[in-house]
């Protein structure tokens, strides 16, 4: 058994590890997570076969990917990201809308989240491209021009029904590029203009009345809206015990994780799963901690950590700059956007809709996860399998040598 995984599972053993223990995890509590989903079914068993059959194709996702050279993911980025924009374009006009905003696109029957497509497609472009800077300040700046164009169209696509994934997928373009040394005037200047310009939009939304906004700024009030009952909520703690219809989840979400205690209810077990509605995605993690207790949550939180210093170790090993770049770049992406949706869940920060990776329910997030990390094994296959060349060259010229000597 260990001769067949060891010849078909290449890779990073660590990183398969990490994989399956999300998996498992995710299958265990979104049986729990996923109640009021199976209430309203006719198939009780429905909504949890399902989603384990997102893992399962998740996992099968992962396996061919990471089998793909890194050169065919590097071509192909450009296409997708070609048709991520066009979807990204459609979807503002025939999207199906959830939670008061169009972010999913159906086609023959199948529905899936262009966001998603354009997340990966701008991280795996934005690799390639920082790659060709050659110490160059010509180059560096014609790089960075192109990263601007590419990132402002794709995130600006994204932002208008879901700012925090825009948010998130510029902030991890933006580390990318600091980790690549782009100069420091550039990023600095980015951020000067980001900033100002939340600023100038947050004053003007409180400025102009919110009765009939149009219908482009309706998320843009529903963020400030967020963001207005989470600072009056830290300035008066009288308002931590009121319930609204507004803070609806996010006091169930404590709720949840003040049950929990130590070592919690045990899955299965928990209580606040049929009040929370979002219990088997934004507000997953606070149902880990309710039924598996601080335990299962340190050990969830651990799980994303390894996987973030086993990418920097991965990068370390990487003789080129492109894959270097583009691991960093994937387990950013997934590491903060699992530690948004764990801010969320313990109140450090507004909700913000962002899944917990390989964990919460939703296809298409899982599918590109799985992408994810078949990238980053397709990766660790190529360093492992450039050192055994290398080394049996070693071998044959030592081999040589040593028949020359004897002769």
């Amino acid at each position: 058994m260990g001769a067949i995984l060891k010849k078909y599972l290449k890779g990073d053993a660590v990183l398969w590890v990490v994989f399956v223990g999300l998996c498992l995890i995710s299958a265990v509590e979104m049986f729990s997570a996923s109640s009021t989903l199976a209430f309203k079914a006719a198939n009780h068993t429905a909504p949890m076969l399902k989603h384990v059959a997102f893992l399962v194709f998740g996992a099968f996702i992962a396996f061919i990917v990471h089998l793909i050279p890194s050169k065919f993911i590097r071509f192909g980025s450009y296409l997708l990201m070609l048709l991520s924009i066009v979807t990204l374009v459609v979807v503002q006009f025939k999207g199906e809308t959830t939670n008061d905003a169009a972010r999913w696109l159906s086609i023959g029957g199948f529905q899936f989240q262009p966001s998603e497509l354009g997340k990966l497609s701008l991280i795996v472009v934005a690799s390639d491209l920082i790659s060709r800077i050659k110490n160059s300040s010509v180059i560096e700046d014609k790089i960075f021009i192109w990263l601007m164009i590419l990132s402002a169209i794709v995130c600006g696509l994204i932002l208008k029904e879901n700012f925090s994934t825009a948010a998130l997928l510029f902030g991890v373009i933006w580390i990318m590029m600091f980790i690549a040394n782009i100069s420091w005037k550039k990023l600095s200047v980015v951020i000067v203009v980001l900033l100002s310009t939340a600023i100038v939009g947050y004053l003007a939304l409180s400025i102009f009345p919110t009765e009939k906004p149009p219908k482009v700024f309706e998320r843009a009030y529903t963020w400030k809206n967020r963001i207005d009952r989470f600072v009056l909520e830290k300035d008066d703690n009288t308002n931590k015990y009121v319930f609204t219809d507004e803070n609806l989840q996010v006091q169930n979400g404590r709720i949840a994780i003040a049950r929990g205690g130590f070592i919690g209810l045990m899955p299965g077990n928990s209580i606040q799963r049929d009040f929370l509605s979002q219990a088997y995605s934004d507000f997953i993690y606070a149902i880990i901690i309710e039924e598996l207790g601080m335990v299962g949550g340190i050990i969830v939180i651990m799980l994303y950590m390894v996987l973030l210093f086993r990418a920097g170790s991965i990068a370390k090993k990487s003789k080129t700059v492109f894959p270097a770049i583009l691991v960093m770049g994937l387990t950013l992406m997934i590491v903060l956007q699992a530690f948004i949706n764990m801010a969320v869940s313990t109140s450090l920060i507004p909700v913000t809709g962002q899944p917990l990776p390989m964990i919460s329910r939703g296809g298409t997030s899982i599918l590109t996860t799985s992408i994810y990390f078949g990238i980053l094994l397709g990766i660790t296959r190529q360093i492992n399998d450039d050192k055994q060349k290398e080394a049996d060259e070693l071998e044959v010229v030592i081999l040589e040598d040593d028949e020359e000597e004897f002769t």
